[in-house]
């Protein structure tokens, strides 16, 4: 989304953006993930530390030292924390893995078990990177395991899936091409781009004036990566 909206913002003083996130949560493998995820630092780490060390064209254990040498620096770059280098280290052992066992695998999986394999993963390592520290990972994986004995559904759970299903819903539809797809059949079709082409305009203006409201209505939440 931010990366979205550094790119509308820079049409409009006329720079161009390449993509940052390529629908990444599609993927159904963590290597499919990084390619999709951040590209921009990836594309940074692999060109000025992957390749010089070698990239793919290496032995095993080279490849294997050039891989955590890169995942360490990725995970370093975020912060002089444990938890950002063991976030890095954790990826670099997933992309190891799949290169060298699970490949076959995944590729045979139905498509919904590699998105399930994915997102579960991808889950956890959110967990390591957001955590102040290895104590609060570990009690919040604990917590989404069932072991520290908290409730799958509470009031607090009906509260936030009430204030933000629709953001939910929005989000879920936007983070897959589906929108996108849809939009450029309407465009082939000679009517529908008609309609689409008058439309567009209002449509812009009404989803100004909602994200306007929103953003009025909500409490401050800081950027993220502001602190990277």
């Amino acid at each position: 989304g931010y990366s979205d909206m550094a790119i509308g913002l820079g049409k409009i003083f006329g720079f161009h953006f390449l993509e940052n996130f390529n629908y990444p949560y599609i993927s159904k493998s963590i290597t499919e993930f990084w390619r999709r995820w951040h590209m921009s630092l990836g594309t940074w780490f692999r060109d000025y530390v992957y390749i010089p060390m070698g990239g793919n064209r290496v032995p095993r254990l080279k490849w294997i030292r050039n891989i955590i040498v890169v995942w360490f620096l990725t995970g370093f770059w975020h912060g002089a924390e444990w938890n950002f280098i063991i976030w890095g280290l954790y990826f670099a052992l997933f992309l190891a893995l799949e290169k060298f066992f699970l490949r076959n695998l995944l590729e045979k999986l139905p498509s919904f078990l590699g998105h399930i394999y994915v997102i579960f993963f991808i889950t956890i390592s959110f967990v390591i990177f957001n955590a102040n520290g290895m104590g609060e990972v570990m009690d919040n994986l604990r917590g989404m395991f069932g072991l520290l004995n908290i409730p799958l559904c509470n009031p607090e759970t009906i509260y936030y899936l009430k204030s933000y299903g629709l953001v939910f819903i929005i989000g879920f539809i936007a983070s897959t091409p589906l929108a996108v797809y849809i939009v450029k059949k309407l465009i082939s079709i000679k009517p529908c781009k008609r309609l689409l082409d008058i439309l567009q305009p209002l449509i812009l203006v009404i989803l100004f004036l909602v994200i306007t409201a929103y953003l009025v209505d909500g409490s401050f939440n800081p950027f993220l990566y502001f602190r990277f």
